[in-house]
């Protein structure tokens, strides 16, 4: 027994030891002596801590997806550090070659110093030491941005606007908290106090309006702040990042928090910026959480931030995110901020469904939670994950208004993504937000269908504008004619004045998905002085049919007489109309002179009879799309084509028709979508290329709308209660027969 305890005490010295041999080889790997170095520190202490790394130097020695991640990261590190070290002077706007070098160059650093963490070669270190160094050299020596050209944004030095330049910081400090502990305190010294150090107090005391604005600029500004806090230790940028930079709470990371997200986690300026903003708040968060988990911050507001991640996800369709606002229409749910947002979640949640979304993200994080992620796959935990039908509330109240999703997943087989309706009576969205109340946009077999722009911008292209917003995302983009919604008087909502259209916002009447489908209804009095919009849009789903349809119902009231138009943009190409088209054959004008009318070209027009007005065209995805109106004989088509007034082709030529009615105090747009047939080129048939809709109606019984149509020689009746508060089961009568409600939205199949 005393032979087994000597020999016990003998294995914890041999421990002890070889720790102590380790913490010498790690600080003498930059030939410093011991005595220089820090050996107290509790680094790495942000997003990945000491502990992490135990586990993934262990899991990088197995076959797994960890591994495979931690493998492709080193090969693509070991190429890099064969280059020399670039720290450019800057002198380029977003997407020239000093703006990309310096983004990759953050970028180089973190993943060099994780290499550095899991393999514990000098190599690594020896990368983003130098690159540090040089970077300590260069920025004391900078003026500001030679490219600042937005006024009302403030610039950085690295880069044109101080954004990046809180992206830079959030990055590097990371890659910092990664090999403080092997650097000695003479290049810790410099690399603090010549770069770290001066940057963090240039992006908050050297820029305020930014850093205290609620808003993502701001919430990357704290970010970078607050972690630079921790590694650095400076307990007092921490307080301000959170606080604001005189503490009192009314900007920083928390109020952001508090005023930038919903109770559900919708995120104000929509899901494009959504997703953008997610990095920097979980980065900080997951900070925030290993260094004072007294705080609770994943907790906050009922755990608002873990519900902005899943929000994040359902706000797309098929992978990409929907496109409101001042959105890049092709980022989807594989970008890195949500591939972190999953990571975390899964971490803080151990949900399985989430396992699916990181699969299709197919990137795994090399950090602890990125390894718990990982090891779940591997062993085959994933569950589908569950796209739903939701109204998220916008404003932090959740009651300026909603995001509106509607979803199908009738024939599962032929349509795997389903059909989506995406109805939008949110709230402006900041100054990234369009001028477009009550807009919709559908998608059908994995692509959008009714299209909205999005943003006019060629993101990092230096050749459009230097990758900044093109003129024309002021000229067109944010107009309302630019999206599918009614104008009035050609002119846009608020008159395209920001400050009102953030202080106004609709009101969603009601939201319901039952078995039927999803209906909801909102209203607007301040778009337009003395005029009421108010729209309801049903996503229904016809069994019999195996498809979903679309109705809309827009009413608009005006004081005095006006002029309504009501744009449908879609995507395809046209097929044919009922309509006697008056077509423009041989010269093209636009169809006005601004609010974005001067960048559409008529090219035809007709003003159809009283009865069905029906537009078709195909899609890409091989399918046919039929909008049909019921009209009254006073409405005039009007079809166009975005392009004119351009000279720098800075616009895509996409399509759209205007319904117009002039001279009208009241007027109710009413129209069916319906996907139909098939059209395969390769091999060669076509099926069901017209519409099957023979009648549409409407008719009013109370709080009751009845909307009737035949298709495919079967008649239907949807029912839509507007009723202020539900009570109980609704009766009411339809062709002599009688009939009952509950709840908002019926489907009665009527007899031939």
């Amino acid at each position: 027994m005393n032979i087994m305890k000597f020999n016990r005490k003998l294995l914890v010295l041999s421990h002890k030891a070889l720790i102590a041999i380790g913490v010498m080889l790690m600080v003498t790997v930059c030939g410093e002596p011991a005595s220089k170095v820090d050996t107290t520190s509790k680094h790495p202490m942000l997003v990945t801590t000491a502990n992490d790394l135990v586990e993934m130097r262990q899991a990088i020695k197995s076959k797994g997806l960890f591994q495979q991640a931690y493998l492709a990261t080193k090969s693509d590190v070991d190429a890099l550090i064969q280059q020399p070290i670039v720290v450019p002077v800057p002198k380029d706007g977003g997407g020239g070659y000093t703006h990309e070098r310096h983004k990759k160059n953050y970028q180089f650093m973190y993943n060099a110093s994780l290499m550095f963490q899991m393999t514990q070669e000098e190599k690594y270190l020896q990368y983003v030491k130098d690159m540090l160094l040089q970077y300590a050299e260069l920025y004391p020596t900078l003026p500001l941005h030679p490219k600042r050209k937005m006024k009302s944004q403030n610039p950085g030095k690295f880069f044109w606007q101080s954004l990046n330049e809180a992206m830079w910081l959030v990055y590097t400090i990371q890659a910092y908290d990664l090999i403080v502990d092997a650097l000695s305190v003479q290049d810790k010294t410099t690399i603090e106090n010549k770069l770290l150090k001066p940057v963090a107090l240039f992006l908050s005391e050297g820029q305020p309006s930014t850093f205290n604005k609620v808003h993502n600029h701001g919430t990357w500004a704290t970010a970078g702040v607050g972690m630079a806090g921790y590694v650095l230790d400076e307990p007092e940028w921490v307080e301000k990042a959170l606080y604001d930079l005189d503490k009192s709470g009314k900007g920083g990371f928390l109020a952001q928090l508090d005023e930038l997200f919903s109770p559900q986690g919708y995120y104000n300026e929509g899901p494009y910026y959504q997703r953008f903003a997610l990095l920097p708040f979980i980065t900080f968060a997951k900070a925030i959480e290993n260094n004072e988990p007294q705080r609770k911050i994943f907790q906050h507001r009922d755990s608002v931030l873990l519900k902005a991640i899943d929000t994040t996800i359902q706000l797309s369709y098929n992978k990409l995110f929907f496109p409101i606002n001042d959105a890049i229409k092709s980022k989807g749910i594989d970008t890195i901020e949500l591939v972190q947002g999953v990571t975390v979640l899964y971490s803080q949640t151990q949900d399985t469904g989430l396992l699916d979304i990181a699969q299709v993200q197919d990137q795994i994080v090399l950090s602890g939670d990125g390894l718990r992620v990982a090891q779940a796959i591997d062993n085959n935990l994933s569950t589908p994950y569950q796209f739903k039908s939701v109204a998220f509330g916008d404003g932090a109240d959740g009651q300026q208004g909603a995001l509106v999703v509607m979803r199908s997943e009738l024939n599962p087989e032929q349509n795997p993504h389903g059909s989506a309706l995406l109805f939008k009576p949110a709230s402006q969205g900041l100054g990234h937000g369009h001028f477009d109340k009550l807009t919709w946009q559908f998608y059908d077999h994995g692509s959008e269908i009714v299209s909205d722009y999005g943003a006019a911008r060629f993101l990092n292209v230096e050749a459009k504008y230097g990758g900044r917003y093109l003129p024309e995302n002021e000229t067109y983009a944010k107009h309302t004619v630019a999206h599918n919604t009614v104008v009035v008087n050609e002119s846009s909502h608020f008159d395209k004045n920001l400050d009102v259209a953030n202080a106004n916002y609709p009101k969603v009447n009601f939201f319901e998905h039952n078995q039927f489908g999803s209906v909801s209804s909102a209203q607007i009095g301040t778009a337009y002085p003395e005029v009421l919009l108010e729209r309801t849009l049903a996503l229904v789903d016809l069994p019999k049919l195996n498809k979903s349809i679309a109705i809309d119902l827009f009413a608009v009231e005006s004081s005095p007489p006006a002029q309504f138009d009501l744009p449908l943009h879609y995507h395809g190409q046209l097929i044919e109309t009922n309509l006697t088209l008056d077509a423009n054959t041989q010269t093209l004008s636009a169809l006005g002179q601004n609010n974005g009318y001067q960048h559409l070209w008529l090219k035809a027009s007709a003003t159809p009879e009283k009865g069905l007005a029906k537009v078709t065209w195909l899609h890409d995805n091989g399918k046919f799309y039929t909008q049909t109106s019921s009209v009254a004989g006073q409405e005039a088509f009007l079809f166009t084509q975005i392009g004119a007034n351009d000279p720098n082709f800075n616009l895509r030529n996409e399509q759209s028709f205007i319904r117009r009615v002039t001279d009208k105090t009241s007027h109710q747009f009413v129209s069916l979508l319906e996907p139909h047939g098939e059209y395969n080129p390769s091999k060669e048939y076509t099926l069901q290329a017209t519409s099957q809709l023979s009648e549409l109606s409407v008719e009013q019984q109370g709080v009751l709308t009845l909307v009737s149509f035949t298709l495919a020689d079967q008649s239907y009746l949807v029912v839509v209660n507007k009723a202020t508060n539900l009570q109980g089961t609704q009766e009411f009568k339809y062709q002599n027969q009688p009939y009952s409600l509950k709840g908002r939205l019926t489907l009665v199949e009527l007899d031939k």
